[in-house]
């Protein structure tokens, strides 16, 4: 499947945006389209983090176990997951600008077996609607941040 680019504008200063998408305990609060979150390794933010995310997709609950591979404190973080055939990366980058900050996030997900291509071929036809999802969230996100400030 073709990565999906976000970008999310926030009137918020970039390291009160970081605390709010690092946030996983939260992450229900601050993110509409997830439902709950349970962190299962990792008591700070960092590499080797871990937590299941539960989302209400397509009128079920779907729920990914997702793992931080990479981190640049206030500035980046990749999470990947590994689910039903599928390696899926999202990398959140943050940055300052004029008037706040900036999220960019990159989703990308690559097949690992036969229910992988038939995942890939799915997803590939539902681009949109995974975009529209992820700008929800990335709105979401901003909101959470200006409101702390």
């Amino acid at each position: 499947m073709r990565p999906v680019i976000v970008r999310q504008a926030c009137s918020a200063p970039v390291d009160v945006l970081w605390d709010v998408a690092t946030d996983l305990a939260n992450a229900s609060t601050n993110t509409s389209g997830i439902t709950r979150t349970e962190v299962l390794a990792g008591e700070q933010f960092g590499v080797g983090t871990r937590w299941r995310e539960t989302r209400r997709m397509l009128g079920r609950e779907a729920s990914e176990t997702m793992e931080i591979t990479a981190v640049e404190p206030g500035r980046s973080y990749t999470a990947e997951a590994h689910s039903s055939g599928m390696h899926y990366v999202t990398r959140w980058e943050f940055a300052r600008t004029d008037t706040g900050s900036e999220i960019v996030m990159t989703f990308s997900g690559e097949p690992t077996g036969t229910v992988g291509r038939l995942a890939s071929r799915v997803f590939g036809a539902m681009n949109k609607s995974l975009e529209k999802t992820l700008r929800t969230d990335m709105a979401d996100l901003a909101r959470a941040a200006e409101a702390r400030t």
